[in-house]
C-alpha cells in the first residue's frame, strides 16, 4: 500500500512538473488587403518577433492578459491583448491598415528627374494644394506669408517705406535663391525684392524647395537654395473660382482663376486680379509703417498633352504695380518739414514655354525658354532712379534610364542684363552659357544616389564647375539624406540694401568678385503611424560675399573672409483627421567678417519656433490656430539699439463652407499686437548715408490685422 502511494505520488508530481514546464503559445497571423505583410515587427511582453514570408509569427506567452502590438513601415500599427487562461496554442489574426500619405502620390520636379518625392536623395521640401488653399485665407495677395511658415526660411523686409521683401535660407540672403514657375525664371534673376509681393498664390498646385546650393541643377542664382512655384493645371471638369478678401488695415484683394479642358488635347488656364492697399501710419508719426499700393496680376497658360509622351506648356505675364511710402498725405518730415515720398512704378511682362518629347520610348528630350522685361521708376524723396532689366533664357537637356541610373544632361545658356539710366555705371549685361548631367543611382533597396555637375562659361567673371552629390539611405522605417555641393553667384550692385536705398549715392571703390560657396546638409526621418519627425543640419561657406557698408560712406565692396551659415531644423508633424499640428524649430548662427571685425549676420535670428494646429471636418470647417516666437536679431547702424527683443507672434483662423460653391473666411494675424514701433521709433533722427530715413525692419510694423472673405467656386 505504501509502496503504491508514493508510485501515485510521483505521477502527480511529474505531471504537475511537466504542465509547469509547458508555455502557450500564440500563433499570429499579420495581413492586409494585400495579404499576408512579412517582415513586420510584432513587440510582446518585452521581446520583439518578427513575422515570417507567410506573414506568420508563433510567440511565446504567459497565463493572463498579454499585450501585442504590431508595426510595419507603410501601415499604421496595431494593438490588441488576448486573455491567455490555458497552456494551448492561441490563433490570432490582425489585420494592419497602409497609410494613406499623401506625399506618396507627390511628384518632384525641381530635382530634373521627376521622382516620387520619398524616392529623390535630394531633400525637397513640397506645400501640397490643401496647405496653399489654407494660406489664402490668411495672405490671398502674395505667396510671403506661405514661405515665411516654412521651417528654415525667413521673409525679411528690406524697404520699411516700400515693405519690399526677400526670402532667406537657412541665414543666406535672398539674393542667392532662384524662384521659378514650372522650372523657368519668369521672375528675372536681379534682386527681386519685390517680386516676392506681387506672385499671388491662386494658381498654384504644388511649391517645392530646395534648401541649399543648387547651383549644380540651376546655375548662379541658387547658392542658398531654389523655389518653384509649379502650376494648377486643368482637370476633367471646368474651374471657376473667384475671391474677395478686405482687411482691417485697408487691404482689397480680388482674383479669378479659370481652368479648363479646351479640346481632348488641350486646356487652359487664366489668373487674373486686383489688389490694393492704403497708407497706414499705424503708430500716428506721419510716416507710413504700411506702404499703399496698386496692382494688377494677369497670367493665361495653355497646356498640350497627347497622351503618347509629348507635353508642352505656354504662358505669359503681365504686372503692373505703384506703390508708395513715406509720409502719409498732409504729414511731414519732422527734421525737414517737408513732405517725403519713397515710391516704385513696375511694369513686368514675361513669356515662357516648355516642350517634352518621348523618344523611342526610351529617352525624353526636353526644351525650355522664357524671356522677361522689367521697368522700375524708383523715386526718394526728390531722387528719381529709372532702370530696366532683361532675361533671356533657354535650356535643352535629354533624360534617360539604363538599369539602375536614371539620367539627364544638357546645355543652357542665359543673357541677363541691367540698364539703369540715371546711375549708368552700374550696368552690366551677363551672358553663361552652361552644361550640366546628373546621375541618380538606385544602388540597393536602401541606398539611391544622386550626382550632379554644371559647368559655366561666365562672360565677365570666367568658368565656374558646380558639383552636387546626394544620398538617401532607408532602413526599418527611418529615413536619412546626406547633401553637399559647391556654386557661385555673380555680383550685381541690386541687394536688400541697394534696393531699399537705390544707387544713386552708392559707391564702388573696387570692382566686385564672384561669390563662392559651399554647403553640406544632413537630415533624419521617422515616421511612426500619423508622428513624422524630422532633424537637419546644414552649414554652408560663402567666400568673397559683398557687402553693404551703411555708416560714414555708403560702398558697396567684398569681404576679405567667408560668411559662415551652421545650424539645425527640426520638423515634426502629426495627422490624425480631423487634426493636422506640425511644430517647427531653427537654430542659425551665422557671422561675416566685417571691416570691424567678425560678427553675426544682421537681421538674422539664431531662434525662432512655430507651432501651427489645423482642425478640419468633412470639407465644411476648418479652423486653425499658429504660434511663432522669433528670437533676438543683431541690429546694424540702429542708434537706439544693438540687438532686438525677442517676440511671439499669436494667429487664429477659421473657414466655413456655406453653400456648395461658397465659402467664407476670417483669419486674426499677429493677435499679440506685436509692433516694432513699441520698443523704438521707426525713422532716424538724421538721415543716413544712404539717404535713408528708416531703421531695418526686425519685427512687424502693422500690428493686429484682421482680415475677411469669400472663396467663389463653379
Amino acid at each position: 500500500m505504501g509502496r503504491r502511494l508514493w508510485v501515485l505520488l510521483i505521477l502527480v508530481a511529474a505531471t504537475t512538473l511537466a504542465q509547469m514546464q509547458q508555455q502557450p503559445t500564440i500563433r499570429l497571423e499579420v495581413k492586409s488587403d494585400g495579404g499576408p505583410i512579412p517582415d513586420a515587427e510584432v513587440a510582446v511582453s518585452g521581446h520583439r518577433f518578427r513575422t515570417g514570408q507567410d506573414g506568420v509569427a508563433v510567440l511565446p506567452a504567459r497565463l493572463g492578459q498579454v499585450d501585442i502590438s504590431v508595426t510595419k513601415e507603410g501601415f499604421f500599427p496595431a494593438r490588441t491583448s488576448l486573455d491567455v487562461d490555458a497552456v494551448r496554442e492561441w490563433s490570432l489574426q490582425i489585420e494592419l491598415q497602409p497609410e494613406q500619405e499623401q506625399h506618396e502620390k507627390v511628384t518632384v520636379y525641381a530635382t530634373r528627374n521627376d521622382v516620387r518625392l520619398q524616392d529623390s536623395p535630394l531633400h525637397v521640401e513640397v506645400v501640397s494644394q490643401d496647405e496653399i488653399n489654407e494660406e489664402l485665407a490668411m495672405k490671398p495677395g502674395d505667396i510671403s506669408m506661405l514661405l515665411n511658415e516654412m521651417g528654415g526660411m525667413r521673409v525679411q523686409t528690406t524697404s520699411p517705406a516700400l515693405g519690399a521683401a526677400s526670402v532667406r535660407v537657412q541665414g543666406m540672403r535672398g539674393r542667392y535663391t532662384a524662384f521659378l514657375s514650372d522650372g523657368l525664371p519668369l521672375f528675372g534673376q536681379q534682386g527681386a525684392d519685390l517680386g516676392l509681393l506681387q506672385i499671388p498664390p491662386m494658381d498654384l498646385g504644388q511649391v517645392e524647395v530646395i534648401k541649399g546650393n543648387a547651383s549644380a541643377l540651376y546655375g548662379s542664382s541658387a547658392m542658398a537654395g531654389v523655389v518653384d512655384l509649379i502650376s494648377r493645371r486643368p482637370t476633367t471638369e471646368p474651374i471657376h473660382e473667384f475671391l474677395f478678401n478686405r482687411s482691417s488695415l485697408g487691404e482689397t484683394d480680388a482674383s479669378m482663376f479659370l481652368a479648363s479642358q479646351l479640346a481632348p488635347n488641350w486646356g487652359a488656364s487664366l489668373l487674373g486680379g486686383g489688389y490694393w492697399q492704403e497708407h497706414q501710419d499705424v503708430n500716428g508719426d506721419g510716416w507710413a509703417d504700411v506702404a499703399g499700393y496698386t496692382r494688377g496680376v494677369v497670367r493665361p497658360r495653355f497646356y498640350w498633352d497627347n497622351q503618347k509622351g509629348r507635353t508642352a506648356l505656354l504662358t505669359a505675364g503681365m504686372v503692373y504695380e505703384d506703390r508708395s511710402g513715406g509720409t502719409v498725405p498732409g504729414a511731414v518730415l519732422q527734421p525737414t518739414g517737408q513732405p517725403y515720398i519713397e515710391a516704385l512704378n513696375t511694369h513686368r511682362y514675361d513669356v515662357g514655354g516648355n516642350a517634352q518629347w518621348v523618344l523611342d520610348g526610351r529617352f525624353v528630350l526636353t526644351g525650355r525658354f522664357s524671356a522677361s522685361d522689367q521697368e522700375h521708376r524708383h523715386q526718394f524723396g526728390d531722387d528719381i532712379e529709372r532702370d530696366r532689366h532683361e532675361l533671356l533664357f533657354g535650356e535643352v537637356s535629354v533624360k534617360g534610364t539604363a538599369g539602375k541610373n536614371t539620367w539627364v544632361g544638357g546645355f543652357a545658356d542665359q543673357r541677363d542684363a541691367f540698364h539703369p539710366r540715371d546711375t549708368p555705371r552700374f550696368a552690366y549685361t551677363y551672358v553663361v552659357p552652361g552644361l550640366f548631367a546628373q546621375d541618380d543611382i538606385n544602388v540597393t533597396s536602401w541606398l539611391s544616389v544622386s550626382a550632379s555637375a554644371r559647368l559655366d562659361f561666365h562672360n565677365r567673371y570666367g568658368t565656374f564647375f558646380s558639383p552636387r552629390l546626394s544620398a538617401l539611405l532607408r532602413k526599418r522605417g527611418w529615413i536619412s539624406r546626406v547633401s553637399a555641393g559647391q556654386g557661385f553667384f555673380a555680383p550685381t550692385p541690386l541687394t536688400e540694401e541697394t534696393e531699399a536705398a537705390g544707387l544713386a549715392r552708392l559707391l564702388l571703390p573696387a570692382p566686385l568678385k564672384a561669390e563662392r560657396g559651399r554647403s553640406a546638409s544632413a537630415d533624419l526621418t521617422r515616421s511612426m503611424g500619423p508622428v513624422s519627425v524630422t532633424g537637419t543640419f546644414f552649414a554652408s561657406n560663402i567666400d568673397h560675399p559683398v557687402y553693404v557698408e551703411r555708416g560714414a560712406a555708403y560702398a558697396i565692396f567684398n569681404l576679405p573672409g567667408p560668411t559662415k551659415n551652421r545650424g539645425a531644423e527640426f520638423l515634426a508633424t502629426w495627422r490624425q483627421s480631423p487634426f493636422n499640428v506640425t511644430a517647427s524649430y531653427t537654430y542659425v548662427r551665422s557671422s561675416e567678417l566685417e571691416p570691424s571685425g567678425r560678427a553675426e549676420v544682421p537681421l538674422t535670428p539664431r531662434q525662432s519656433l512655430g507651432v501651427v494646429g489645423m482642425w478640419e471636418k468633412e470639407s465644411v470647417w476648418r479652423v486653425g490656430v499658429e504660434c511663432y516666437y522669433t528670437g533676438r536679431q543683431r541690429l546694424e547702424y540702429n542708434p537706439y539699439r544693438d540687438f532686438s527683443a525677442p517676440y511671439v507672434l499669436v494667429g487664429a483662423m477659421a473657414e466655413r463652407k456655406i453653400a456648395a460653391h461658397i465659402k467664407l473666411f476670417l483669419n486674426l494675424e499677429n493677435l499679440t499686437n506685436v509692433r516694432q514701433t513699441r520698443w523704438d521709433p521707426l525713422l532716424l533722427p538724421n538721415r543716413a548715408s544712404d539717404g535713408r530715413w528708416t531703421v531695418d525692419a526686425w519685427a512687424p510694423l502693422d500690428g493686429r490685422v484682421i482680415n475677411g472673405g469669400a472663396r467663389f467656386s463653379f
